[in-house]
């Protein structure tokens, strides 16, 4: 269901689009891509020069390989577009220092204490604190969401409508519901 209508006129200002996509490879590991765009519909003054309207201010891409476990095993960041050319271009390489973490385990602690404020860039850092949750929807096809293996699911109690004092879980996960007065199981 899409807002409700604006309830006053308004003029559009900027555009910020973020796509993700998830790749099976044929090594078994998996690639995760993220694209950011930020566009604005008039010419746009920066202290490099006029941004034509309609010429993306940010044009940024992230590529994470990762493994089953959420793993990363390589990273890879490219700035194609940037307000400050070339210098917002430059930090892009340090990113494949990602390598070795995962996305499960502390990795936006880490990814804000490497590349938090002026250690990075702050669009490639906000992008890649999405990573996890993007990582956790391209694995999530490969099993069925409430295959009972005798481990409680991972999305269990990380959402309202997953508590599992509640009516959800009670009809898709009746083994993990709790008593939503006790708190027990």
């Amino acid at each position: 269901m899409p807002l409700s209508a604006a309830a006053v006129s308004r003029i559009r200002k900027h555009t910020r689009s973020v796509r993700f996509e998830g790749y099976a490879r044929a090594d078994g590991l998996w690639d995760i891509e993220a694209h950011l765009t930020d566009v604005k519909p008039d010419d746009y003054p920066l202290a490099p020069g006029v941004r034509p309207a309609g010429s993306p201010v940010h044009d940024m891409w992230i590529r994470l390989t990762i493994d089953r476990r959420m793993n990363v095993v390589s990273a890879e960041a490219s700035t194609d577009a940037m307000p400050y050319p070339p210098h917002c271009a430059g930090i892009a390489p340090d990113y494949a220092a990602l390598a070795g973490l995962n996305l499960m385990r502390g990795f936006r602690k880490v990814l804000y204490e490497r590349f938090g404020a002026v250690r990075g860039c702050t669009h490639l850092t906000e992008l890649l604190s999405q990573f996890p949750s993007a990582a956790i929807q391209v694995l999530a096809g490969e099993q069925r969401d409430n295959h009972d293996d005798g481990r409680k699911p991972f999305q269990l109690d990380r959402c309202h409508a997953l508590d599992t004092g509640g009516e959800a879980v009670r009809l898709y996960y009746p083994r993990w519901q709790r008593d939503a007065k006790t708190g027990t199981d």
